[in-house]
């Protein structure tokens, strides 16, 4: 565990030698989704994986308490103990907080990995039918209060600014993930992508059932940063 944001408590763990990795999961997973990733990759990687707040170890505080600000000061927390600078990878939530913090704190990263990601949204009631949808899968699911905010779009920050993020980027998606194929493409034309890769038969959770392919991946686009 490691101190985030408001002394909140964060699940989080870090193991292997090398070039560093920082894994950020999604909404409603934990850590433990980049397992079997993390078993590979750690071989010849520091590879670091963190709980969001309200998520699979990490405290669970108060509505009022996820916004995309507490989010990057967690993960600025998670980078304060395992290094500078790091290879961002992000799934969904994960990736979108990852490019967030890269617009940020552009020099804390030496290159992205979006998995099955997107930059959010220009248009305001598109925004709003995305909170409607988690709004309405929070009430099924067995979360704490407010904890869907973290998954909430407020604004168009991130999808606006993209041309500024300079980093490397690998892309990774699931052939059958159309949800997030359009993002894709944005990526492809407004950010530095290095390779953006579709794994064949594979939907939105692409890294824990197709990690060697992940894996592979990833492990060629980090060696080409060096």
């Amino acid at each position: 565990m490691i101190s985030g944001a408001d002394d909140i408590q964060l699940g989080f763990d870090l193991q292997g030698s090398g070039p560093l990795l920082v894994f950020t999961h999604g909404w409603v997973n934990d850590r433990t989704v980049w397992n079997p990733l993390i078993q590979n990759l750690s071989h010849d990687h520091t590879v670091a994986s963190w709980d969001l707040r309200g998520h699979g170890e990490s405290d669970t505080p108060p509505p009022g308490s996820y916004s995309r600000e507490h989010a990057l000061s967690d993960l600025r927390a998670v980078l304060d103990t395992a290094g500078r600078p790091a290879v961002l990878i992000g799934h969904s939530l994960g990736g979108y907080l990852s490019l967030a913090h890269t617009l940020n704190c552009p020099e804390d990263v030496a290159g992205l990995v979006l998995v099955a990601t997107g930059p959010g949204f220009r248009n305001a009631e598109a925004r709003e039918e995305w909170n409607n949808a988690v709004r309405a899968s929070a009430e099924k699911l067995d979360q704490g209060p407010g904890v869907e905010e973290i998954s909430m779009h407020v604004d168009s920050e991130v999808i606006d600014h993209l041309t500024d993020i300079s980093a490397s980027t690998l892309v990774l998606l699931g052939e059958r993930d159309k949800r997030f194929t359009a993002a894709s493409s944005l990526f492809s034309r407004d950010l530095n992508v290095h390779e953006s890769i579709i794994i064949p038969d594979q939907g939105h959770m692409v890294h824990l059932k197709a990690p060697e392919q992940c894996a592979d991946a990833i492990r060629s686009f980090v060696a080409s940063l060096s």
